[in-house]
């Protein structure tokens, strides 16, 4: 009945409800401007971690934590009067700077450190320090301290790299993407929308509603943001998401609007049909997604959460746009729905004939294909499984890190810097290991001792220590620089050759691990922080699989009252995510195809899998809803045999498959507009859902479903009695008011 009524209010009053639409719209996207460029890019760390605690320490007993900031200055020889120029100029900066501290120069340091501050061609030497404020300012301050500084004049260039200066441009470029997304991916919608209705009226209609969806979203955004951390990157995703949801579902109102028209009904008894039909599965569907998506709360970095708030709110404002604007443009457009059509004008000028519509669905490409599939579902069943499966072996192989500079453009100051000391310095300065004692220190020689045994660990540089610096188990010079004992705590600093994100660098940290201590430690560290946050993810992933797997059962059987079906939607979304997974990890990971213009590490950044599992497999049971919705109708008014079971699934297929894949290619689009952007893991994340949707519609969902439905034929359906009997009460039924003349709603014609 509620939906009944909101058709019928849509009926009658078409224009307010318009109005009311536009002007969320516009104070919609006044309120949520800020959400572009005030969100920081951080939210990968895990809190309460070791790292993270080691950090704290770091920060309050000692300030000597915070984001590095590395300036690299070049010159013919490092030891020109030109070069330390530039450098003691940039020294009195970061020292003259409230926020920066632990200033080392290559220029200044005692000859122990100078070998890692400078290049081994001996032509560049480093400026580093540390900014105060987290991921949400110290970017910031490092960026605005840095400009002024960088540059190359006189011979001598000047750039700027660290973890605060990614931190900065990684937000940046975010900000670049979202206008490349939505430069790619509105135009090229509005293209396929044309090719799917013709009219130019009827492809407008769920752009409004994907406008409603985006800035809802970014406003709910930048409102959870007054209360806590959301990254940037939710605002590209939720654009994309926005765009693709509220698209997604307003085709399939408008479509089921149109069936039902062309069945002889009125507009009126088309709008409440539609509603109590497609609205239902609508409002259905995006339960299933935002309880699906909502599984990433799960995870603790605020990241992760971020894309949840993004996903959950896209959901929301696209059921609410699809529901409420949608019906409401349809009775006020009328017939001029489909008016401007451009189609006839094309066929005339590319000298193409009108296509033939099929005479009725049997005969459609759908129900031929569904019933192909059917008279040999076992072998089907089976070779398409084998080969999905076989897709995901790079799966396999799959390792997982914390992004570095490297996920950034070749034209990012950070990722040149990183670039440089990569290549020509021998120690590793991402790599160091910071071993913090935060209480129960009560010797400085104890302390000393174990820095010297440190030292002696293979491949390390040295270590600093409260007492001086150590090499292989000697000390070789007192410390210069603040006091790394205080108060019962210290710390030291451990450098090395190694990549933190290497399989050595992680060997490395266990024998530094292994070391015993004359104190309870913490690590920290971007190698433990890498393994901190991996860690923090994959032993959340069990907890996240079996919620999604609850919501799948619990849900699905609400809808079809089948105990078979849902298992099968389980087994069948899992299968469509595997092609994902291996051309991510086969390209993104392992290099292939050029790593598609991005940087392979030999890793895959740590919260894009289940990131894209999550919003991957929530896609899928948007599909499966709408898919198996139809198939239901066509069930509930079969002989419930099994022939009656497979003219269900050709005829739920013949009704549905043009859409669903046509609302297939417009998301893989969105996504493929994600992948324009110049932030590898978000471009990874861009073609793994790319991938996921358009197996998903085009083999999944036309193949491999109706290959298992054939394979279990009657017993699709079969749910034991208790069960049967509880959900012919309280599950979901899809139902049309039983008089369209008679439901309620006022006679008036729409104002």
């Amino acid at each position: 009945m509620l939906l009944t009524r909101l058709a019928a209010f849509a009926y009658r009053a078409p224009k307010r409800i318009l109005l009311a639409a536009l002007v969320f719209l516009l104070a919609g996207a006044v309120y949520a401007t800020p959400v572009i460029t005030d969100l920081p890019s951080g939210g990968y760390d895990v809190p309460e971690s070791e790292s993270v605690r080691a950090e704290t320490v770091l920060n309050e007993v000692f300030s000597a934590g915070g984001l590095p900031v590395v300036f690299a200055i070049t010159a013919e020889n490092a030891d020109n009067a030109l070069a330390a120029s530039r450098a003691h100029e940039i020294v009195h900066a970061l020292q003259g700077s409230a926020y920066a501290h632990q200033v080392i120069s290559y220029w200044t340091a005692p000859p122990p450190l100078q070998k890692a501050l400078v290049s081994d061609d001996g032509r560049t030497g480093l400026v580093v320090a540390r900014m105060e404020g987290g991921d949400r300012d110290a970017p910031q301050r490092a960026h605005d301290l840095a400009q002024p500084l960088i540059g190359e004049s006189d011979g001598v260039k000047v750039t700027v790299g660290g973890q605060s200066i990614a931190y900065f441009e990684g937000s940046a470029q975010s900000r670049r993407d979202l206008v490349m997304l939505e430069a790619v991916a509105v135009p090229l919608t509005a293209l396929a929308l044309i090719w799917i209705f013709g009219s130019l009226v009827a492809a407008s209609l769920p752009l409004l509603a994907a406008a409603i969806a985006v800035v809802g979203t970014g406003a709910c955004l930048w409102t959870i943001h007054q209360f806590t951390d959301v990254s940037i990157f939710a605002v590209n995703l939720a654009t994309a998401l926005g765009l693709a949801f509220a698209v997604d579902y307003t085709l399939f109102i408008l479509s089921r609007y149109r069936e039902e028209r062309g069945k002889g009904l009125t507009d009126r008894e088309a709008l409440i049909r539609t509603m109590n039909t497609a609205g239902r599965t609508v409002i259905y569907s995006g339960l299933t997604m935002a309880l699906t998506i909502a599984t990433l709360f799960v995870f603790e970095p605020y990241l992760l959460r971020s894309l949840a708030y993004a996903g959950i709110a896209s959901v929301g404002f696209a059921t609410a746009a699809s529901l409420c604007v949608a019906p409401a443009l349809l009775v006020f457009c009328g017939d001029r729905i489909d008016s401007l059509d451009i189609r006839p004008s094309l066929r005339k000028l590319l000298g193409r004939k009108a296509k033939v519509q099929p005479k009725n669905e049997e005969s459609s490409v759908w129900y031929r294909l569904a019933l192909w599939v059917m008279r040999r579902p076992a072998v089907v069943l089976l070779v398409l499984s084998v080969a999905l499966v076989a897709l995901a072996t790079p799966l396999l192989g799959i390792r997982l890190s914390y992004p570095d500079d490297r996920a950034l453009p070749s034209s990012a100051q950070s990722r040149q810097t990183g670039d440089v000391l990569r290549a020509g310095f021998e120690t590793d300065l991402a790599g160091t290991v910071a071993i913090v004692m935060p209480s129960d220190v009560t010797s400085a020689d104890a302390v000393g001792r174990y820095a010297s045994q440190l030292s002696e660990v293979p491949d390390v540089v040295s270590v600093a220590g409260p007492d001086g610096t150590y090499v292989r188990g000697a000390r070789i010079a007192p410390l210069s620089v603040d006091s790394q004992i205080k108060e019962g705590a210290a710390y030291l600093t451990v450098s090395t050759i190694h990549d933190p994100y290497s399989h050595e660098g992680k060997t490395q940290l266990a024998a530094l691990r292994a070391i015993p201590a004359p104190a309870p430690t913490l690590f920290g560290g971007i190698a433990q922080r890498d393994h901190d946050n991996v860690a923090g993810i994959v032993n959340k992933v069990p907890l996240v699989v079996g919620l999604v797997a609850v919501i799948t059962l619990v849900l699905m059987f609400m809808m079809t009252g089948s105990v078979v079906l849902p298992v099968k939607a389980l087994i069948t979304n899992a299968l469509s995510l595997t092609v994902a997974f291996g051309v991510m990890v086969w390209v993104f990971q392992d290099g292939h195809l050029g790593g598609l213009g991005s940087t392979a590490t030999g890793n895959i950044t740590a919260f894009i899998p289940p990131s894209l599992a999550v919003i991957a497999y929530a896609l899928s049971m948007d599909y499966e809803v709408f898919v198996l919705s139809r198939i239901r109708e066509e069930w509930l008014r079969s002989d419930k045999t099994s022939a009656g079971n497979v003219r269900s699934v050709g005829l739920g297929l013949a009704r549905t498959g043009r859409i669903v894949t046509a609302a297939a290619v417009i998301m893989a689009v969105v996504f493929v507009a994600i992948a324009a952007g110049q932030v590898s893991f978000m471009r990874g994340l861009g073609v793994g859902l790319a991938v996921s949707v358009l197996v998903d519609a085009f083999v999944v969902r036309t193949i491999l479903v109706p290959a298992a439905m054939g394979v279990m034929g009657r017993w699709n359906w079969w749910a034991p009695t208790g069960l049967a009997l509880w959900h012919s009460k309280r599950g979901f039924v899809e139902s049309e008011p039983d008089s369209l003349s008679t439901a309620p709603a006022s006679q008036e014609q729409p104002t």
